[in-house]
């Protein structure tokens, strides 16, 4: 199979889909690799390299996506990729479509067969292809977090660890996930005191196990939600219902109660977000505030250690994309109903569930295309 692999032209997206040994996987295995020239520069990945590890180097992005059947990328196409979109081709990358009118226009329109890394769920629960970027995340945003709540950077000029004789932070963290598991993990080795709010109670048992006194844990409510968020310095969000649209569960009432300067971080911004006065930024201009609280809602945010995101995303990825290029989408996802969940659109119809009720649209189950 042609493999395609776009330089990401995202706001501050340095990324790139797949790092050199996951070329050279694909040519051991008898497939053709074509990387559009820079496409790895930003993850400290020269030509040179991916050359030497088998890829043929194209000049620009169109003869790049041209030149694959199979394209992989990071994030989701932006509108001036959207003439790239083709009825022969398939596309596998975040695709984040129920937060994404505009691209699920474009991608049925045109009628590629795009899998989302996000929705490949395995039968017992997970997103395999989420968890090593939600990872990142999780972990970034209490780095982000604690940065923007230096006092030049908007906050409340607050050190979450405290010192002796002061008192430490209170990071609140709203979904007990990978994402913020690993943000609780960071935000207690930063010192603070920390609670996470989850609507599974045999989650919240499990982390009350391993982190005892060291880690609240509440039940999601609304009321409990509003009552975390009075005293919180730094809440992080972090729900995901794969595919979904994520639920706000942050009010704009609650958020004029918080202390002034606080910080919130909203790491489901790429499903919409979970506070309800979110709205995408980029790393170029993270920041806005509402009321007295600054808001960090960066759309990608591993984009900003994309040498470790990179290679994370290559291991997660190349067993499901060389299972595509081996046995092709279908018969790959015949045998693996992980994969089957990925596909959101195939020749005009939208085959994911959750994207469709996010716009009103028909829609027809994987199985029905896939045949056998």
């Amino acid at each position: 199979m042609r493999i395609a692999i776009p330089k990401e032209v995202k706001n501050s997206e340095f990324r790139v889909a797949i790092a050199p040994a996951g070329v050279h996987g694909f040519v051991q295995r008898g497939h053709e690799v074509f990387v559009q020239a820079g496409a790895g520069l930003g993850s400290a990945i020269t030509d040179e390299e991916y050359a030497e590890a088998g890829a043929t180097i194209v000049e620009d992005a169109q003869q790049t996506w041209e030149s694959g059947e199979l394209v992989l990328k990071v994030k989701e196409p932006v509108a001036e990729e959207y003439g790239y979109l083709r009825r022969d081709q398939i596309l596998f990358a975040y695709l984040h479509l129920a937060a994404d009118q505009a691209l699920t226009t474009a991608l049925r329109e045109a009628g590629t067969t795009a899998i989302a890394y996000e929705t490949v769920q395995p039968e017992g629960g997970g997103t395999p292809l989420l968890a090593p970027m939600s990872e990142i995340a999780g972990r970034l945003s209490v780095q982000v977090g604690a940065h923007t709540l230096l006092k030049h950077s908007g906050g409340r000029g607050i050190l979450l660890s405290g010192v002796p004789g002061v008192g430490r932070g209170k990071v609140t963290i709203i979904g007990a996930g990978v994402a913020g598991t690993n943000a609780a993990r960071v935000a207690m080795g930063m010192g603070a005191r920390v609670e996470i709010i989850d609507i599974n109670m045999d989650r919240l048992r499990y982390l009350d196990e391993i982190y005892g006194g060291s880690l609240q844990t509440t039940m999601s409510n609304a009321y409990d939600i509003g009552l975390a968020l009075q005293d919180s310095d730094l809440v992080i969000g972090s729900v995901l219902i794969p595919g979904k649209r994520a639920p706000k569960l942050v009010t704009d009432e609650m958020v004029a109660g918080m202390k002034q300067g606080s910080v919130l971080v909203d790491i489901a911004i790429d499903q919409g977000g979970c506070f309800e006065n979110s709205r995408p930024t980029t790393h170029d201009d993270p920041t806005f505030t509402v009321h007295r609280s600054v808001y960090y809602c960066v759309a990608n945010m591993p984009g900003a250690v994309p040498t470790t995101a990179t290679a994370a995303l290559t291991n997660a990825v190349m067993p499901y994309a060389v299972s595509i290029a081996e046995k092709g989408w279908r018969q790959a996802m015949q045998g693996n109903a992980a994969l089957a969940r990925g596909l959101n659109c195939h020749d005009g119809q939208v085959t994911n569930a959750n994207v469709a009720e996010a716009f009103d649209l028909d829609h027809v189950e994987p199985a029905a295309v896939l045949g056998g």
